[in-house]
């Protein structure tokens, strides 16, 4: 053990001392008589020297006297110049702060312009998962309809003769109506003799972008305008979901802020007036209604009357389901109409009739008939979700140009949905 800590200290004492003697160490300490065994001590002390220089290392460095840590020490001399430009670049940086304040506030007060965009992306997914369920509510109909014309365009190279004939037969089963289709038919076969519709993919292309224009042409949404209370008289045959409909109106204008007052004034059936009162009491609605068999005029005045009273925002007036082949009771909604106006001018603003679109092209005739009895001034369609025939809106929307303002595609309340043509067109196209 002696003879190590003689040798380590002869090591520490190489790398502290002087140059010359570690020049003049290796000449007089390297005889040719060493043995083998004591290279190998010398190795050994070699990693134990590299291990020491490691920890060494800064020793020169806090030594400024010696020449090899003087190059390192002259380095940070560099340090003496920016004493002097100093101020300028703590100037310039107080400058560059405070322009980066304003352009900062600049930033900030565009970003607080673009807040709405912000939200918009926020309510991405919402929009997302609202599309998702149109999209699933309109799968019959895109199984009975879209997928009707994959089917006759597949696997043709061009569009001939023979698939004209397919897709006449796709539009004439899918419920849009005769007149719709022959239109429709009849403009593909007009560009396919100009040889501008010849690959089967341009045609479905060409048939989506049609159908998106007839249903965008007629699109409306349930707008207060500056007239309150906004008086909505909701019309329409048995069972196509009119009280529904309204209840589930009215929570959605409760929930925005609006005040709703409902009347009953289908007094013929007496559930109808139980399925308005719990309706109102969900949404918070208030609901004007008489006995059972009342007269549904009657129920409509003072339905009026109170909404005024009360400083409504919208009345929706419900009335009794009747067939569109009745005379006694097309002449009665009629009557309901006058007293509307006389309790409020102009009242009602707006006739809405609510079509089941499981009936098909039985829709159709039903609003033709109304709108030439109490003139319709929009239409609601029910029932998307159950049913194939989905595609008679858009003979609806060609033959009666009546705008389409909500679309049902489910029990949910949010499942009545204020209609957007481009949004519909894409889901019923989508794969």
């Amino acid at each position: 053990m002696s003879e190590e800590q003689q040798k380590k200290q002869g090591f520490f004492s190489k790398v502290f001392g002087k140059k010359a003697n570690e020049e003049e160490l290796p000449t007089e300490e390297t005889p040719e008589r060493e043995e083998v065994e004591e290279a190998a001590e010398e190795a050994t002390e070699a990693q134990v020297a590299q291990s020491v220089e490691q920890g060494t290392e800064k020793l020169p460095v806090r030594e400024p006297v010696e020449e090899p840590p003087a190059e390192p020490v002259e380095e940070p001399v560099v340090k003496e110049a920016p004493p002097e430009e100093q101020p300028d670049e703590e100037a310039g940086e107080e400058a560059g702060e405070e322009a980066g304040e304003e352009a900062g506030e600049e930033a900030g007060e565009e970003a607080g312009e673009e807040g709405d965009g912000a939200e918009a992306d926020e309510a991405a997914p919402e929009r997302k998962g609202l599309f998702k369920r149109l999209k699933k509510g309109l799968s019959r109909t895109r199984g009975g309809f879209v997928k009707k014309i994959d089917r006759a365009l597949f696997g043709k190279p061009v569009v001939d003769e023979e698939t004209l004939e397919a897709l006449e037969e796709v539009l004439l089963t899918a419920d849009i109506g005769v007149a719709t289709s022959m239109k429709l038919v009849e403009e593909v076969a007009e560009r396919v003799r100009r040889k501008e519709l010849t690959d089967p993919e341009v045609l479905r292309v060409h048939l989506k972008t049609r159908i998106a224009e007839i249903l965008i042409e007629d699109e409306g949404h349930l707008d207060l305008g500056p007239k309150r209370p906004y008086v909505v008289l909701v019309v329409g045959v048995n069972g196509v979901g009119k009280t529904t409909t309204i209840g589930k109106i009215a929570a959605q204008f409760t929930a925005r802020g609006d005040k709703v007052v409902i009347g009953a004034a289908d007094t013929f059936r007496a559930a109808a007036i139980e399925q308005l009162a719990i309706w109102g009491e969900r949404v918070g609605a208030q609901v004007i209604k008489h006995e059972h068999g009342s007269d549904p005029a009657a129920v409509t005045f003072d339905t009026l009357e109170a909404a005024k009273a009360r400083g409504a925002d919208l009345v929706l007036i419900d009335t009794a389901g009747r067939l569109h082949t009745k005379t006694n009771l097309m002449e009665e909604m009629k009557k309901i109409r006058r007293v509307a106006g006389k309790a409020i001018e102009g009242a009602p603003h707006e006739v809405m009739l609510v079509l089941d679109s499981t009936t098909g092209q039985n829709a159709i005739s039903q609003a033709k008939t109304f709108n030439e009895t109490i003139t319709v001034d929009s239409i609601v369609l029910t029932k998307l979700d159950g049913t194939a025939k989905g595609g008679v809106i858009v003979g609806i929307c060609d033959e009666l140009k009546i705008p389409v303002k909500f679309i049902g595609i489910g029990e949910q309340v949010d499942d009545l949905r204020p209609f957007n043509a481009a949004e519909f067109v894409e889901a019923l196209f989508s794969d």
